[in-house]
């Protein structure tokens, strides 16, 4: 046979209007009326607005690697080493030809200077001398690009090549980026733009931590993609931020614009079944359960995800609610 007790509380869960009188007053919030930011949420994916994806530019053979995905790197740190011989050989074999070039250049300046030899004849040892001066500035680069190095510092993104593979110029090798700037991409719907565009506000949400961070800066793009009619957002970042990396999923809140609206925190509401409720509390400390409709949950500023409700029906401003609904239905005792 259930306690008076137990059938006092499931009445009380279930029969809107039942009052009763709290022994000990309960933790509670007003209902008001509060002006709000409007926001469009969109989903959007991080990214590095610093990030280089290093290719080689000779073939080989990867002979070394010495930084892996994760990894933190400085600007010219060496990165992976390709077997280029053919490059250093092509390079020792432009040496020998700008030296020969030059020796050449400089018999035919002593010739031309004591009349043995024709101006046409000096003009063309120079041009020799010059060609062999940019081939073999060529191929000391080329060969320079046997050593892979950071562009930036940062950290390793991926890695896209194993050890022992073959390089081919174009093939990517790895992937850095700067993690002191980041941002957000989201894409916004033609019908959406211009209230997004005279506003430039913006915050970011990461559903799984539910870490909320407030935009640096927003742009946005000035032409629509033809096949999707969609802008392109990119939402900055303020620097250093903890625990975001490239990659990850976040929703991007837009400011639309302002309004009023009648807010109850959403730890107030009571759902049992169909039904949603909440205690309201009067002067006497009595409590009444009240049935009301709410919208979906929204969050202000950077609190509690889905932390309040607009009211659509059931409370005026000015009344106040139990915020421990379930406590304030234990604790209850018939009013007198």
């Amino acid at each position: 046979m259930p306690s008076k007790r137990r059938l006092l509380i499931l009445a009380a869960a279930v029969l809107p209007g039942l009052t009763f009188a709290q022994a000990t007053p309960p933790a509670t919030a007003t209902v008001e009326l509060r002006e709000i930011e409007l926001t469009w949420p969109a989903e959007a994916v991080v990214e590095a607005v610093k990030q280089a994806v290093i290719a080689a530019q000779v073939p080989g053979r990867v002979m070394e690697v010495r930084a892996d995905a994760g990894d933190a790197v400085k600007q010219g740190q060496l990165l992976m080493r390709i077997d280029a011989r053919e490059a250093a050989e092509g390079y020792a074999a432009s040496q020998a030809t700008l030296s020969n070039a030059r020796a050449h250049y400089e018999r035919t300046k002593n010739l031309h200077a004591q009349k043995f030899i024709s101006k046409a004849a000096l003009d063309k040892a120079e041009a020799d001398y010059r060609a062999a001066q940019a081939g073999s500035g060529a191929a000391g680069a080329a060969a320079s690009h046997a050593s892979i190095v950071s562009p930036l510092t940062g950290f390793v993104a991926q890695r896209h090549t194993e050890a022992g593979e073959m390089a081919v110029p174009g093939k990517p090798l790895m992937t850095v980026y700067d993690p002191k700037g980041l941002r957000v991409t989201a894409s916004i719907p033609q019908y959406k733009f211009a209230e997004v565009r005279a506003n430039l506000r913006a915050k970011v949400e990461f559903p799984e931590s539910g870490k909320w961070v407030d935009a640096a800066k927003v742009e946005v793009f000035p032409a629509a993609d033809p096949r999707t009619h969609t802008v392109q957002a990119r939402v900055y970042l303020p620097d250093n931020q903890p625990g975001i990396i490239p990659g990850m999923f976040a929703r991007a809140h837009f400011v639309t614009g302002k309004a009023k609206k009648l807010l109850v925190p959403a730890a107030a509401v009571l759902r049992r079944g169909e039904v949603t409720a909440v205690y309201v509390i009067d002067e006497k400390n009595a409590a009444r359960l009240r049935q009301v409709r709410l919208s979906e949950p929204f969050t202000i500023g950077g609190q509690t995800p889905g932390s309040f409700h607009e009211v659509l029906a059931g409370l005026s401003a000015g009344e106040k609610v139990a915020l421990d609904p379930v406590k304030a239905g234990i604790v209850a005792r018939p009013a007198p």
